[in-house]
């Protein structure tokens, strides 16, 4: 087996403190639970024929049609607008993993960010993240190429823009989500799953080793 030379990383929950700290403050703040939520999106799927939230996150649908679909869903005079203020408040950086990842970048390896996210908050999440550019030589945002993870085609488009002949089996992916790094695994990629930074830096230092 070869030693990889390529590391493609998730951002929220990773890079950041876990994404259920800024949906229990939402929660908390908002009133609303989170298990409500879910069920509104899974009958707004059922009804439309389509994923609220994919659509989101493939840019196909904007955060203003969204927040709308899901007040309609949750009827009463609720409302999620506040989500993302609350959310981006809650979400801060996690300078252990950030720090690993610009040793990876620095130690001679190629590094891209590959992230499900909202195009209205490209600005926002980013701003968590200014040194994003100097870490990642490509960042691939689900919200502007159309597709998401766990979907292949996102993983092959990063591969593509990585360029200089990587290969699935030249890459470590990272991701706290079982479902994502399953999917890198299908296509030849090693996969890590975060569950925590201690763990995962564990982790990427084998699968980096090879």
């Amino acid at each position: 087996m070869t030693r990889p030379r390529a590391l493609i990383s998730d951002f929220g929950g990773v890079l950041t403190t876990p994404l259920v700290d800024a949906f229990t403050a939402y929660e908390r703040e908002s009133g609303i639970p989170f298990t409500t939520i879910g069920q509104a999106l899974q009958s707004a799927a059922e009804a439309d024929g389509r994923h609220p939230l994919f659509e989101l996150e493939k840019g196909t649908m904007s955060e203003a049609d969204f927040v709308a679909r899901l007040d309609r869903e949750l009827g009463d005079g609720t409302s999620i607008a506040g989500l993302r203020e609350t959310y981006f408040d809650h979400l801060h950086p996690n300078t252990e993993m950030i720090a690993y990842v610009r040793g990876v970048r620095e130690g001679g390896a190629r590094t891209a960010l590959l992230t499900n996210n909202v195009r209205e908050w490209e600005p926002h999440w980013r701003a968590k993240l200014p040194e994003i550019d100097e870490l990642f030589e490509v960042v691939v945002d689900s919200a502007f190429v159309g597709m998401r993870k766990p979907d292949p085609e996102i993983y092959e488009l990063t591969l593509d823009r990585l360029g200089g002949g990587v290969e699935p089996a030249d890459c470590v992916f990272l991701d706290d989500l079982a479902p994502n790094c399953e999917a890198a695994r299908e296509l030849g990629m090693r996969a890590v799953l975060f569950e925590s930074t201690d763990q995962a830096i564990a982790d990427l230092e084998r699968a980096l080793a090879g």
